[in-house]
């Protein structure tokens, strides 16, 4: 057990001390913060180290545990029906007190907070069942995500502009700590009770389907609701003078997150409950694992939302403020790249999708390699999020043709690289996106006078894109050192026999 602390305890630290690095190099030369926010930065960054560390933890003793196992149940059931309902309630559950929705909820005065929330479980919801009845019928992921990105599109000219940049922010966001270790161990579970020769690319797609369905739902809303023009409702500024203050702050915010993290956790506790009453799956020290890791995974979440909220939060938008001042703002376009770089190892959900990764593929897909591409497409995506800050084009400009160029790659790629690039783009785009980088956009728009709805929201559905791309790539990469492997490995084995047969002519020739 020591050991396996320390090993989690490495892992935090070696995610978030790069980017608080970066941050902290910025405050100290080019984008000086005020005493008080780089107070609570500071506190920010030891919550979300210890955070993480207690979190992966406890997603790993409970989270993916209880997934897999509801995951094989589920498929063994000989009843279609059966697996739709369950999953449809399961998606609901586990996504409608995310805490990245409740984040982005409050930022739009359009529509009502809960009437926004209930529509993207319900999507999630959905999507969720559609998913699992694609690994039951093996329908292809690529042809549906087509249909369902076309129909996103399409929809988007039935209402204002100011809220396509809501809705595609939507489907990121709902992916996240609370929904992803589900959401994956269930497609594993699910998948591996198939015992299909199609299981790798199966335990994956789960998160892309679970991505598209919130945007669906809320373009849906505002066509059914005919939302108007929503603006933008800045929160008021909390200002630390000293220590006293800032401690105060953080112990009001650990007491706010204790109960909207309880409340995320309850359904799904209850449902764990029900689903060990009716099958009797885990024995009694498995039930414990279970529970003390429900434990770890709800101190961890409440310990790094904390220090997301109130020590990432107030610095990016400061951040964003002093970097478009600079430069007439270009300054915000290489910053923010090397932002990106780093800021998605921090995210908890991109844990475990990358220890998923490694385990379903025996190793093939190594978590330093996910880690690189989804950073390099992180990075891509903040610097094209701040291009739109600068110049004001349409979200639509950078979202068709990226959507294009990701599914064009789908059917050159091996299918499991599919899977994971498309979930991949979920899990990227989570806690740290909504309480640091959004700020950051928000507070970089304000400064050079842009519209905050149409600019510099977004850029969730932006971080949501290029990893998708760059992991593609990656597939494309493999596959072609794959096929170059075999083509050299068959041709030495020709070229042995050639010399084997040679040498044995030579041979007889010898002996006569």
């Amino acid at each position: 057990m020591e050991n396996f602390v320390k090993q989690k305890l490495s892992e935090s630290i070696k995610s978030i001390l790069p980017i608080a690095a970066v941050v902290l190099f910025l405050g100290i030369t080019i984008a000086p913060m005020s005493t008080g926010t780089f107070l609570l930065f500071l506190l920010g960054v030891l919550c979300l180290i210890a955070g993480l560390s207690i979190f992966t933890m406890g997603a790993e003793m409970s989270m993916l545990q209880l997934g897999g196992k509801i995951g094989s149940y589920l498929a063994k059931s000989k009843s279609v029906w059966l697996i739709a309902f369950i999953s449809f309630i399961i998606g609901i559950l586990v996504t409608v007190s995310e805490p990245d929705l409740q984040i982005l909820a409050e930022q739009v005065s359009g529509v009502d907070n809960m009437l926004l929330i209930l529509t993207v479980s319900l999507g999630v919801g959905i999507f969720l069942a559609i998913a699992l009845m694609r690994i039951v019928f093996r329908i292809s992921l690529s042809v549906l995500l087509i249909i369902f990105y076309i129909a996103a599109f399409s929809m988007c000219f039935f209402i204002p502009q100011n809220f396509w940049s809501v809705a595609f922010d939507s489907g990121g966001v709902t992916t996240g700590p609370m929904t992803v270790p589900f959401i994956m161990a269930i497609g594993a579970g699910v998948a591996g009770a198939r015992s299909s020769d199609g299981e790798h690319s199966d335990s994956f797609g789960l998160v892309a389907l679970c991505s598209i369905g919130p945007i669906l739902a809320v373009l849906i809303l505002g066509i059914c609701f005919g939302v108007n023009d929503s603006n933008y409702v800045a929160d008021a500024t909390t200002i630390v003078e000293n220590t006293r203050q800032g401690m105060g702050l953080y112990l009001y915010s650990f007491a706010e997150h204790t109960k909207d993290v309880a409340i995320a956790l309850l359904p799904t506790i209850v449902f764990a409950l029900l689903f060990q009453l009716f099958t009797h799956a885990f024995g009694t020290k498995q039930l414990v694992r279970i529970g003390v890791g429900i434990v770890y995974t709800f101190v961890g979440l409440v310990v790094f939302l904390t220090g997301a909220n109130e020590g990432f939060k107030p610095a990016g938008t400061e951040l964003g403020q002093t970097l478009a001042s600079l430069g007439n703002g270009y300054l915000l376009i290489p910053v923010c790249m090397l932002i990106g770089y780093f800021i998605v190892n921090a995210e908890p959900a991109v844990y475990v999708l990358n220890k998923q990764v490694e385990q379903i593929t025996a190793g093939a897909i190594s978590a330093s390699t996910m880690r690189l591409a989804l950073s390099i497409g992180v990075s891509a995506a903040l610097g094209l999020a701040m291009v739109r800050i600068l110049t004001g084009i349409s979200i639509l400009w950078i979202l068709i043709p990226g959507y294009v160029i990701a599914l064009g790659l789908s059917f050159f790629v091996p299918k499991f690289f599919t899977g994971i690039a498309f979930d991949s783009g979920g899990v990227a785009s989570g806690v740290m996106m909504s309480a640091f980088v959004l700020p950051l956009s928000i507070g970089a728009c304000s400064t050079v006078g842009g519209n905050i709805m149409t600019q510099a929201f977004g850029c969730v559905a932006f971080v949501a894109l290029t990893p998708i791309i760059s992991i593609q790539i990656c597939g494309l990469i493999y596959s072609l050192k794959s096929k170059h492997a075999i083509r050299r490995f068959s041709t030495e084995t020709e070229l042995f026999f050639d010399y084997s047969d040679s040498f044995e002519q030579t041979s007889v020739l010898t002996r006569r």
